[in-house]
């Protein structure tokens, strides 16, 4: 007798690209309280100053967000920090790569 699964116990379809990104961009909207669609977020903007013009403080939050969620450590003073949150897009691929959760 082979035993029904849980529609609920299914793993999750794997997420496109994309699908993540725009993903990653509400977590940042969410985090940041930000007054921007994260759909209006260029996935090649730069984060940092100029583009979204987020500070440390707010790459701080962003960090603390994405540990929480994606299981990620990022340290504040990570020597990777400046190509990590180079952009939405390097960001979003850096959790694929990472991420534990």
């Amino acid at each position: 007798m082979s035993e029904k699964v849980s529609p609920l116990r299914q793993p999750a379809a794997p997420v496109s690209a994309a699908a993540f990104m725009d993903e990653v961009a509400g977590l940042i909207v969410e985090a940041l309280n930000l007054d921007v669609a994260p759909a209006d977020i260029d996935p090649a903007q730069p984060l940092y100053g100029e583009g979204l013009g987020l500070d440390s403080i707010d790459i701080l939050e962003i960090a603390l967000a994405v540990s929480k969620r994606y299981g990620v450590q990022l340290r504040a003073d990570g020597e990777e920090n400046e190509r990590i949150f180079g952009s939405l897009r390097q960001l979003a691929d850096y959790i694929t790569a990472h991420r534990t959760k």
